[in-house]
């Protein structure tokens, strides 16, 4: 097998991180993420081949991964700093939050599927990964106690979540992808003295924020 086979192979690694260079990510921080957190732990066994491709890869219940430069695109509309507290809505099987979690101090993150949330919580920790939390439960419905400098919304809305919206730290910034006629866009919300401001940037597609929680899957 060469090492452009091999997705954990030094030169596969090369490129792909040279993928996200040439697409005009700069961010040292977030470079180094995604250079220390191998892609191909959080995917299926049959599509490891294509860790490293910039794709949006299936996983278990149905769910998807979003492609590395999809990706790269919303973490760094987060503006993540070493000491952030982020809340991500859609753990999937980790990856995002693994990213988030080498960048900001602490990541909580939800999904509402459990057999999801488990292979979340069980990823994470094999990398040592001890500043993230994965929770199950409705990301649509959960209340939360404190704030969260950060939001992170891995799915598509029509209107940005009054309860996550809620749960934002003053000066906290969220991120998500704001469905129009149009198609997708990517939606920044910022909390400010007056309320919440919105910023729409370029387009990006992913599949829909769901209600409630999987209690079978």
């Amino acid at each position: 097998m060469t090492a452009m086979q091999d997705p954990s192979g030094a030169e596969a690694k090369v490129q792909f991180l040279m993928a996200l260079r040439a697409r005009g990510f700069r961010d040292t921080a977030m470079l180094r993420a995604f250079e220390t957190v191998p892609r191909g732990d959080f995917v299926s066994r049959r599509h490891v081949d294509l860790a490293l491709s910039d794709m949006r890869l299936p996983i278990a219940c149905g769910q998807t991964i979003s492609a590395p430069t999809t990706l790269a695109e919303m973490i760094a509309a987060l503006d993540l700093g070493p000491g952030h507290r982020v809340l991500e809505i859609g753990a999937g099987t980790g990856y995002s939050a693994a990213i988030c979690a080498r960048m900001a101090a602490s990541v909580v993150t939800v999904e509402r599927f459990r057999s999801l949330a488990t292979e979340a919580e069980a990823r994470l920790e094999s990398l040592g990964i001890g500043n993230a939390e994965v929770v199950h439960g409705d990301g649509l419905a959960i209340r939360f106690s404190a704030t969260f400098d950060r939001i992170f919304v891995d799915a598509s809305f029509d209107e940005p979540p009054r309860n996550l919206l809620a749960a934002l730290a003053p000066e906290g910034i969220m991120v998500g992808v704001r469905r129009t006629e149009t198609g997708g866009r990517l939606a920044v919300y910022r909390a400010g003295e007056l309320g919440f401001s919105e910023e729409r940037r370029g387009s990006i597609a992913l599949p829909p924020l769901m209600p409630g929680a999987s209690a079978a899957l």
